[in-house]
């Protein structure tokens, strides 16, 4: 890329008015397209559990599982646009708790989505703050719907807990209060951590999003394009080439950054069109944060299974004996390691080859793509 800028000079670069891009924010990670594709039957799960809340009830609690870039915090973004555009009855508040970890924090998402402001940070009680919320949705007669974005967050800081009750068990201070919760992440056991006085109370539904298909994720990227990049700015067979590389790593985002970097390397060459050699440069500038983000997404049980594998120092291991060892240091089931597994061979960490014949069957080995797991 430092050699496209002896075509054009800095200056030109920085004052050309000319660009490719038709909308620069559609490769935004936080972009939300308003053509939602491949999630129909997500999405109408998420609204049935907000429905009864509509209808003076209280809403369903809900799971939201799905691995990085599936599509979760898009469709529940989508849904509350939706509800609050068409009701009153509810105010949902979207919280990611990789920013908001502390009871404090959560609450004052919450407060500034009820009264549109933040409450002061000293000088008032955490007591006083979650008065005025409860007491205002209480004396107004609405619902309550927080959505937890990577809630393992909460978790990892020992805070989970209370905040689930202090949402879900509110009703017991506040008359005809109705509160939900949608607990979005990828580590599929978190639920087993929540103190009974809490799981007798959240009850969720579980809703599922699978990783995207081939198909699936070149129509998004195409899509993308269409909306990011003026017409004729990049091929179909270059779009296909990007969707191939994405699927391979399972992380859309890593294909919409490429179509991205790829803009990028085309305006600094005061090229019209995006050309093979624009991917070629925009895979190696990539490639490595794609990789140390892919690992810095896993969860805490997907992580242990996978410093398991690699520790083991290139020695062929099969999953017999990696889920003897997994057991040993998570406590888990079988199912759960086998779920951990297909993931991690899904996003291209782990290759799973059978070869002869185990005690009871054929042996599956489980064979790292890498020496170790960076760090």
């Amino acid at each position: 890329m430092r050699d496209n800028y002896h075509i054009m000079g800095i200056d030109d670069i920085l004052l050309h008015d000319e660009t490719i891009f038709r909308n620069l924010h559609a490769f935004d990670p936080d972009y939300i397209p308003e053509n939602f594709r491949y999630r129909d039957s997500q999405m109408e799960a998420l609204a049935v559990c907000i429905r009864p809340a509509l209808m003076g009830g209280r809403p369903i609690n809900a799971v939201v599982l799905g691995a990085c870039a599936t599509g979760k915090t898009t469709a529940i973004k989508k849904l509350f646009e939706m509800v609050e555009a068409s009701s009153e009855k509810i105010v949902c508040s979207y919280i990611n708790c990789q920013l908001h970890t502390t009871r404090f924090g959560i609450f004052s998402q919450i407060y500034h989505k009820i009264f549109g402001y933040y409450p002061p940070e000293t000088g008032v009680p955490f007591s006083r703050i979650y008065h005025d919320i409860m007491h205002k949705l209480s004396t107004e007669d609405k619902a309550l719907m927080v959505a937890l974005d990577d809630v393992n967050h909460l978790f990892h800081n020992r805070n989970a807990n209370r905040i689930f009750y202090d949402i879900l068990r509110a009703y017991e201070a506040f008359d005809n209060l109705r509160t939900g919760i949608f607990a979005i992440l990828s580590d599929i056991e978190f639920r087993y951590a929540l103190d009974k006085n809490v799981n007798s109370v959240f009850i969720p539904q579980e809703i599922i999003f699978p990783p995207y298909s081939h198909n699936e994720i070149y129509e998004i990227l195409k899509d993308r394009a269409r909306i990011g990049f003026y017409d004729g700015v990049i091929s179909d067979e270059l779009i296909e080439e990007i969707s191939e590389l994405t699927f391979e790593t399972g992380d859309l985002r890593y294909g919409i950054n490429l179509l991205r970097v790829c803009g990028n390397l085309a305006e600094a060459e005061a090229s019209p069109r995006m050309k093979k050699s624009h991917l070629e440069e925009a895979i190696k500038e990539t490639a490595c944060t794609n990789f140390k983000d892919t690992i810095r997404n896993l969860s805490k049980n997907e992580r242990e299974l996978l410093n398991i594998i690699t520790d083991a120092g290139g020695e062929n291991l099969t999953a017999g004996q990696v889920y003897e060892e997994f057991k040993r240091r998570t406590g888990l089931s079988y199912s759960s390691f086998n779920r951990i597994v297909e993931k991690l061979e899904f996003l291209r960490l782990i290759d799973t080859p059978f070869t002869g014949k185990g005690e009871r069957g054929n042996a599956r080995l489980i064979i790292p793509r890498f020496n170790k797991v960076d760090e």
